[in-house]
């Protein structure tokens, strides 16, 4: 796997693509474009359909205020111990993903639910105060040539952690990829709770609560069916299902096992299991 779904680079995108990129950078509070919204800019028209679907869950904070639901019922494998000495940029991209990936789950699943029809719930969604994004800098995504082979490998046997079907990179491993004795410290930590089966049962748990959390919030999105809805679908659900289905349930637990302070609205009745 040396590139997820195709996609559009930041550097690279022009016109209509450039302005919305913009606008989800500033509204996600983010100082990247994720993945998922650069791969739906491969899609004719499903990038600015997608968006405009659900930047009023974003303003609104009813992707905040799910995150925050979401949080206080969370189930998390328990890892070894990650403290220590690292370089910011470490704790700097766990907590841009920790942020991003969780309010995206939300609305992206959303966005999910209301193609397929599953709305659920009476009356608007909870609305709120947001939450603050991380004011950082992200070193350099990875690829495969800018990072010795032997850390390369590493971060395609990280991604298989929690995903056997291995359908997305998860853009996290690749900006930790300048962080090579990191990477070797999550992976030590990582397996034994893959081995125990306890790793599958934390993102199966949590990911289905936020299905349910998403349907709910799927009855705030106000658009018109798009052409190729069935495309757009399937290329949202590959991202809600794996690589941001599995990414808030580990970058979590590795932000609990760093022993960062989190704040209230992260950590509150933080759950974990053994």
């Amino acid at each position: 796997m040396s590139d997820p779904f195709p996609a559009v680079t930041e550097t690279a995108a022009i016109g209509e693509t450039a302005e919305l990129f913009a606008d989800i950078r500033a509204t996600v509070g983010v100082r990247v474009v994720n993945l998922v919204w650069r791969h739906l800019a491969t899609i004719d028209g499903a990038l600015p359909w997608a968006w405009r679907a659900v930047k009023p869950l974003y303003l609104q904070g009813m992707v905040d205020r799910a995150a925050v639901r979401f949080r206080e019922t969370m189930n998390l494998p328990v890892l070894g111990s990650l403290a220590g000495d690292q370089p910011k940029s470490v704790d700097d991209v766990l907590a841009s993903y920790d942020h991003s990936n969780t309010i995206n789950l939300f609305a992206l699943g959303a966005l999910v639910a209301w193609l397929r029809g599953e709305m659920a719930g009476e009356g608007l969604p909870e609305t709120g105060s947001r939450l603050p994004a991380p004011d950082i800098v992200l070193p350099k995504l990875a690829s495969a040539e800018d990072v010795a082979p032997e850390t390369w490998a590493l971060v395609l046997r990280l991604n298989r952690f929690g995903d056997p079907r291995q359908l997305i990179l998860a853009s996290m491993y690749r900006h930790l990829a300048h962080a090579p004795a990191f990477l070797q410290q999550l992976e030590s930590v990582l397996a034994p709770v893959e081995a125990d089966g306890s790793l599958a049962q934390a993102i199966a748990g949590n990911r289905a609560d936020a299905h349910q959390r998403a349907k709910v919030l799927a009855r705030a999105i106000d658009a018109a069916r798009p052409q190729h809805a069935t495309v757009i679908e399937a290329a949202i659900a590959a991202f809600v299902d794996h690589a941001i289905g599995k990414m808030v349930t580990i970058c979590r637990a590795v932000r609990v096992a760093r022993d960062v302070p989190l704040s209230l609205a992260g950590s509150a009745g933080l759950q974990t299991r053994s």
